[in-house]
């Protein structure tokens, strides 16, 4: 039997990922059941279970990648940066439509809610670093904690997530993150 190298393991499990992101944004994380993932990859369950766990870590490892990349725009731009992104590009984001769902499972599965966190700190911790930099800076305002500012744009960021997955994302939204952006400048 022929060895597969690691470059080839490496373009597989990209595969499954693109396939999987299309199948989540179109079906919803519970529709998007391992029939529907091994039509969409065109590879069989084990090959998909290969290379992640369960339909779970397949989930969790695209929140992974996209808060990876996430995590370096803000670490360059800031949070409101991958907004304007969102909005822009919208089919880079698409399977985030799932929040809601990733919303309930958080609230009522814990074992999810730990895996979640873990994969979504790396965000968090890129926005805290850029705040924190920007207040330093005398950027940001400076009578609000930085744990206050994060909430917030985290906030704005799920009501901007809704607004899309909703196809709700009208013109104004651009309007909208230059508010946002205002409310945490510092006043000159």
């Amino acid at each position: 039997m022929p060895k597969v190298s690691e470059d080839q393991l490496a373009a597989r499990r990209s595969h499954i990922l693109a396939g999987a992101r299309r199948c989540f944004a179109e079906f919803g994380y519970d529709g998007a059941t391992v029939r529907r993932l091994e039509e969409v990859t065109g590879m069989s369950r084990g090959a998909i279970f290969h290379h992640f766990k369960d339909k779970d870590g397949l989930f969790l490892a695209l929140a992974h990648e996209d808060a990876t990349r996430m995590a370096d725009v803000v670490a360059e731009e800031g949070l409101v940066q991958v907004m304007r992104d969102m909005l822009e590009t919208p089919e880079d984001f698409d399977w985030l439509g799932t929040r809601l769902e990733i919303a309930r499972r958080l609230r009522t599965d814990p074992e999810f809610r730990k895996s979640w966190s873990l994969r979504s700190a790396e965000l968090t911790e890129a926005t805290a670093a850029r705040l924190t930099r920007q207040k330093s800076a005398g950027r940001l305002r400076d009578d609000v904690p930085t744990e206050v500012l994060i909430g917030y744009l985290d906030l704005v960021m799920d009501g901007l997530v809704a607004r899309i997955a909703s196809g709700h994302a009208g013109d104004n939204l651009q309007s909208v993150l230059d508010l946002v952006e205002e409310t945490v400048r510092r006043s000159r």
